[in-house]
């Protein structure tokens, strides 16, 4: 059987599937005719549909997605995709800044947000009741950060007015127990004591806030009663410069008082070491004699007469021993006087 390679070669090139060229694309389509507008609206409407797609989470933010108004996830920082706008809508939070909220007092510079109306209101808030019923001005500043997202922006509907109300009870509460001295000496105390009240109060409320720190300005007194109170001070000074001297009265008498105390019971703890030191001699020596007198009484009988005659008659001054037997006293009653002009004229 003899083959028709030619015609068998013309039907395979006519079932060969030809790919469609960019050429005949371009031509079919530039029969329809489109003018600049919606060209320019198209591109818009592209460019619109891809913004609303990608977006940029920074380095200190998180982005909270919500589909239709509901809580879908949460997006760390980069580059990410969500559905158009209308569908998905992001809020970007910073959750690592440190905010920073004054109280009792304004710093703020012109075109930043003013929370307090007035003046009045700003010395209000900082017009205080301490514990022992003074009044202070105790002007404050909170740090704090947003450390849950979710519940800073859907679980209190105004969380600036719930930390600015928290603040002030939290402060009075701590400046309520404590005198006007401490609240003026002591403040880095009532700041960490006020931080503390009020982080338990924002996580009992999950307002997703953290406090950083509470620092204390300076604490001072309404200007009305300013004179009254530096009167107190000057008062409280004087007090403290008695009880001063007092303390240094006492510590110099104290010790000359102990050594004089340690002097005269040094004495008399001499006197009787010498009391007692001579009564044991006075024995001795009485007991010495009694046993030179056992064994010859009447030797020592008699040096004992002796020897108290011998200390005795000194004492009696001028003595005559008369014999028994003279009559005539009379020549001797001016003897001693003659005795005396015979001294003189010597």
């Amino acid at each position: 059987m003899s083959w028709d390679w030619e015609k068998l070669k013309s039907q395979q090139d006519s079932k060969k599937v030809v790919p469609p060229q960019v050429e005949n694309f371009f031509k079919k389509f530039s029969k329809f005719k489109i003018t600049g507008l919606p060209i320019v609206i198209l591109v818009i409407f592209v460019l619109f549909v891809a913004s609303s797609i990608f977006y940029t989470i920074g380095v200190d933010e998180v982005g909270i997605v919500q589909r239709f108004g509901k809580y879908v996830k949460i997006t760390q920082p980069g580059l990410n995709f969500k559905l158009p706008a209308g569908i998905e809508k992001v809020t970007k939070v910073k959750v690592r800044r440190v905010y920073k909220r004054e109280f009792g007092f304004s710093s703020l510079r012109s075109g930043e947000k003013q929370r307090l109306s007035s003046q009045s209101d700003i010395e209000n808030i900082s017009l205080m009741l301490t514990g022992d019923l003074n009044v202070a001005l105790v002007p404050w500043i909170v740090h704090y950060r947003i450390n849950d997202p979710y519940n800073f922006l859907f679980k209190i509907r105004d969380v600036d007015f719930l930390l600015s109300d928290m603040s002030e009870a939290a402060m009075r509460l701590v400046i309520g127990d404590r005198s006007i001295n401490e609240v003026i000496s002591k403040r880095g105390e009532i700041a960490d004591e006020a931080k503390r009240v009020l982080q338990a109060e924002l996580d009992k409320s999950e307002a997703g806030i953290s406090i950083v720190t509470i620092e204390m300005e300076k604490t001072n007194v309404p200007e009305a009663v300013q004179p009254s109170f530096n009167e107190v001070n000057q008062a409280v000074q004087e007090k403290e410069k008695l009880i001063y001297q007092a303390k240094e009265e006492y510590n110099k008498a104290l010790p000359e008082a102990k050594g004089e105390a340690e002097r005269t019971i040094k004495a008399a703890e001499g006197y009787a070491l010498d009391r007692v030191n001579r009564a044991k001699g006075d024995a001795s020596r009485f007991v010495s004699l009694y046993n030179e007198y056992v064994n010859a009484k009447d030797v020592t009988k008699r040096r004992m007469y002796l020897e108290m005659l011998q200390e005795l008659l000194p004492k009696l001054g001028n003595k005559y021993i008369i014999d028994a037997n003279q009559k005539n006293l009379l020549p001797f009653l001016n003897l001693e006087k003659q005795t005396g002009a015979v001294k003189n004229e010597k």
